[in-house]
């Protein structure tokens, strides 16, 4: 092959290698917002289960304030009706305790439903802590592995930085300006397999006669359709892996 074919090849992978790292590290700060977002959906269930813990249990102490009103009145109707001169007193008197012996049975069953709902709330508090308290040690070792890799990709920057500065010196200065205008002009990518006759990255058919000049990689030949530089892999379907 070509020896400045070769280096632009290489510097190709170099690039996109590059932009796919630099593009991974962009996305890592909406990664991490996300894992906050866990954090906090799952607080807010916290928050939300020990609210309702609280309303109930004001709802349950307002209930048996009123059944304990309604109990003493009860017993003040009792007292009462053993001083009752008529009958239409002792009637009346008797209306009014029934009706209170039907109210406090009804505070009654409700205190005891409500007793056993606060059973329930309680655990669903406990349940949603314990959730957020294991899904924090998981978010955590998640943030942990998140900023391990951010790490990984800033160090295969610099060393593709390095790299490609190596590579640059290596090639003619016309090569180069080629290359970074391609680069700029054609969505990063400067240099294109062909393959089954065609440009690989635009797909447009070559001319047999090029593509057959392009399989001998033996000079620098551009697409006639999106003037990327092309060259031949020698196994038909392979790709070159990206550098890591």
């Amino acid at each position: 092959m070509l020896p400045d074919l070769d280096r632009l090849i290489r510097l190709q992978r170099l690039d996109s290698a590059t932009a796919e790292a630099q593009e991974a590290i962009e996305g890592i700060p909406a990664a991490s917002a996300a894992l906050d977002a866990r954090l906090r959906a799952l607080a807010a269930e916290v928050d939300g289960a020990r609210s309702r813990v609280a309303d109930h249990r004001t709802a349950r102490q307002e209930a048996e304030n009123a059944l304990a009103q309604v109990q003493a009145r009860l017993g003040r109707y009792k007292d009462q009706l053993m001083a009752v001169k008529t009958n239409r007193e002792y009637r009346a008197m008797q209306a009014e305790i029934a009706a209170a012996e039907a109210e406090v049975a009804r505070l009654e069953d409700q205190v005891l439903e409500q007793m056993l709902e606060a059973d329930e709330l309680t655990t669903a508090v406990t349940e949603a802590e314990r959730t957020e308290s294991d899904e924090r040690t998981v978010v955590e070792a998640e943030r942990e592995a998140l900023e391990d890799r951010q790490r990984a990709l800033r160090a295969r920057v610099e060393r593709h930085a390095g790299e490609r500065a190596a590579l640059v010196d290596e090639l003619p200065a016309h090569l180069s300006v080629l290359f970074d205008t391609l680069t700029r002009g054609r969505k990063g990518l400067a240099v294109a397999e062909a393959r089954d006759g065609r440009c690989m990255t635009c797909r447009v058919r070559l001319r047999p006669q090029l593509y057959n000049d392009i399989r001998l990689n033996r000079t620098l030949i551009q697409c006639e359709s999106c003037q990327r530089i092309l060259y031949y892999s020698p196994e038909p379907g392979a790709t070159t892996e990206q550098p890591s």
